[in-house]
């Protein structure tokens, strides 16, 4: 009997002819096609996994480079190399540094501590210890966060607190905090579960006062109450996507028992809850007060009991054991800010002009000049750009030219009487009035 034509190519895997698939890749001396090609990929994902690795780590891994593949193995960096690292983009705040510090290297070591076999026999079990930034505007609290972003070998998501409303009203659900950390690691659960959170402008939900029985609290009280379970450690399920937008979307259960979580706040007005407490603004004959308590500096004092006075359930302040003030910045921070970081204000404006063939040298007068104005202004360290801004607007606006390489390099010296005049014309000054 004779046979059919055989296809000429077949996979060399399964078999299947030519006809039988969609695409067939030759090799020197076989063909695989699409089937066993997704089947080859699933085996080589779970040896990878076995070995802490996944299949599009590099060994180059460049940050923003838009890999978002994170390793299971961490490399544990020691507290004190952690603290340099943000030394040169953090001026000031020691306190809040070390802590940080010690958070994300306990964090790291508490990961691998579960994953060796060895110390899991053991029955002593390490808790997680989130913690809480309390510090005024422009002290640097999400810039910390953002920094220490940049050596994390480990998934890491910056949220607002604000945006989030209790389930069933118009905002973001609570869960949507945990999507975003999945969105960052491509949605690997794995990964995502022992990653780290910053919750930016965590006073923003804080319990209203003297709240009518009528009426919900809903993007105070209950916000805080839909994000105890989650901070504590527990499994929630997440949308993906976000639940508002794509209902339809299957939920996704993530176990938060090894997510950190680092809030932080202004909490404008606790430095009076605090004052109450240490009994500062006393009165009269009879009045002891502490003559070592500084006065300029009240958030140094800060404790767990200010932190509920001012509107935090005590639930949600139980699960943030590690509470950390930040300095406010004085003159000497605010000048050292202006120049020392390795990103500093001053070296991105000095190369916004070369970009133009164009040399900026800010003298050291009107370095102080803007450093005492940012002061004066009390808007902190994000004050210094709008003063940059203002004295420098003219600059940028007159001097460039339509072909900078081929202009001659020119030079911009900016003094104090040149900060203080273009100051005087920018609206910016009558904050001054205020």
């Amino acid at each position: 009997m004779k046979r059919g034509k055989q296809p000429s190519h077949h996979c060399s895997f399964c078999g299947r002819g030519e006809e039988d698939v969609m695409i067939l890749v030759s090799g020197m001396e076989g063909q695989i096609c699409e089937t066993c090609t997704e089947k080859a990929q699933e085996i080589i994902n779970q040896e990878l996994r076995k070995h802490g690795m996944n299949y599009n780590d590099k060994p180059d891994n460049n940050a923003g480079s838009g890999n978002k593949s994170f390793a299971k193995n961490v490399h544990l960096v020691p507290p004190r190399e952690i603290k340099s690292f943000l030394d040169q983009f953090v001026i000031g705040q020691d306190d809040a540094k070390k802590v940080l510090s010690v958070a994300v290297y306990n964090h790291y070591k508490r990961i691998l501590q579960q994953n060796n076999k060895v110390a899991a026999k053991d029955e002593v079990e390490i808790e997680k210890s989130n913690v809480l930034f309390v510090g005024q505007t422009g002290t640097g609290k999400t810039l910390m966060a953002r920094t220490i972003a940049k050596m994390l070998n480990v998934p890491f998501a910056i949220v607002d607190a604000t945006v989030f409303t209790e389930a069933g009203y118009v905002g973001e659900d609570v869960e949507s905090i945990l999507s975003r950390l999945l969105q960052v690691c491509d949605y690997d659960v794995e990964a995502a579960e022992r990653g780290i959170v910053y919750i930016d402008e965590i006073d923003k939900i804080a319990r209203k006062q003297d709240n009518p029985s009528i009426t919900r609290d809903v993007s105070g009280e209950g916000v805080q109450q839909a994000m105890l379970k989650m901070l504590e450690g527990a499994e929630v399920l997440v949308p993906p996507q976000g639940g508002r937008k794509h209902p339809e979307q299957k939920l996704v259960k993530i176990n938060t028992h090894n997510i950190l979580f680092i809030c932080g706040g202004a909490f404008d007005g606790i430095d009076k809850v605090i004052a109450r407490r240490i009994n500062t603004q006393v009165i009269g004959y009879g009045k002891k007060e502490n003559e070592r308590v500084d006065r300029d500096n009240l958030l140094q004092y800060v404790s767990h009991q200010d932190v509920k006075n001012y509107g935090l359930i005590p639930e949600l302040v139980g699960r943030l054991p590690v509470i950390v003030h930040l300095d406010p910045l004085d003159l000497e921070t605010l000048r050292r800010i202006l120049t020392e970081p390795r990103n500093a204000l001053l070296r991105q404006y000095e190369k916004l002009f070369a970009l133009e063939n164009i040399e900026l040298e800010l003298q050291p007068e009107a370095v102080e000049f803007i450093a005492q104005k940012a002061l004066e202004y009390k808007l902190g360290a994000r004050g210094l750009r709008s003063l940059c801004e203002a004295i420098l607007t003219d600059a940028m606006f007159e001097m460039p030219t339509s072909n900078p390489a081929k202009s001659e390099k020119r030079r911009l010296v900016v003094d104090r009487e040149y900060a203080a005049t273009h100051l005087d014309r920018s609206r910016l000054n009558s904050l001054n009035a205020a």
